[in-house]
């Protein structure tokens, strides 16, 4: 018995440490207005062009989005480019297809219906052009993340120099929110480093946030949807409840007057 006792106080003591080791280790990452959260979050569709934007001109050079479709740009709940804007999108792009009538392959103007164009041909050649590190697709890199899209918005601002005694290896960077603080991927944004079309100031927080947005609407291209069924849902819920209530009191007083 005392060995089983010995054996149980020896295993809450490891849970505990466990426990209390995942705590201190618990980054607080930076904290933003997001206009999706909450139960009657929304995404704010100027800020998803603008995520597009960043994304499109600073991150697809890496990273690809091998889920999405130019097409997506335009549904309901998204950026909701016009036709005519997503359109232009995707022919400023060339996929491959074919055969054609002389069984070859060819390049064409991609369509609405196409994938994001890929930034590499497969994942050896974006090793290869990355020091050996793989670029993780963008599509879902929200949910996959521990701390999600607060993660995302930290880590594009979390550059810094590391503290002394911290050595860095050639192409590895110092960055206070990610994973072991080393990463090999640059700071890639600077002020100023987009135009963007509606006149806001580009700056590296706003950058952050915008492309942060856009990530998160990959991620979840339902949310809105999801958010307005939950509603319907909790209405239904209390009205089903107020009717269950009234008709159980009905019921129960005339238990009562017969007894």
């Amino acid at each position: 018995m005392k060995k089983f006792y010995r054996v149980l106080f020896l295993l809450i003591l490891f849970v505990g440490f466990q426990f209390s080791s995942k705590a201190a280790e618990k980054v607080e990452y930076l904290k933003t207005d997001w206009s999706f959260k909450g139960p009657f979050g929304k995404f704010d569709r100027a800020a998803l062009q603008r995520g597009y934007q960043v994304y499109q001109e600073v991150c697809s050079s890496c990273h690809s989005m091998k889920y999405l479709s130019y097409r997506n740009l335009v549904e309901k709940g998204g950026p909701e480019f016009s036709l005519e804007q997503a359109k232009a999108i995707a022919a400023s792009f060339e996929v491959k297809d074919g055969p054609n009538a002389d069984g070859e392959m060819f390049m064409r103007p991609a369509r609405l219906s196409d994938k994001f164009v890929m930034p590499y041909e497969n994942e050896k050649a974006a090793q290869a052009a990355n020091g050996g590190a793989y670029p993780p697709d963008m599509t879902v890199l929200v949910k996959a993340r521990g701390g999600g899209v607060d993660y995302i918005y930290s880590l594009l601002q979390g550059y810094e120099d590391p503290p002394v005694g911290v050595s860095l290896d050639d192409g590895v960077y110092y960055n206070k929110y990610m994973y072991g603080n080393k990463i090999k991927m640059s700071n890639q944004l600077s002020d100023g480093l987009v135009e963007y079309s509606d006149g806001t100031n580009a700056s590296v927080e706003q950058m952050a946030k915008d492309v942060s947005t856009f990530l998160m609407w990959t991620a979840e291209p339902h949310l809105e949807t999801r958010h307005r069924m939950g509603f319907k849902a909790i209405v239904y819920l209390i009205i089903l409840t107020v009717l269950v209530y009234f008709s159980m009191k009905r019921i129960w007083s005339r238990v009562k007057t017969e007894v």
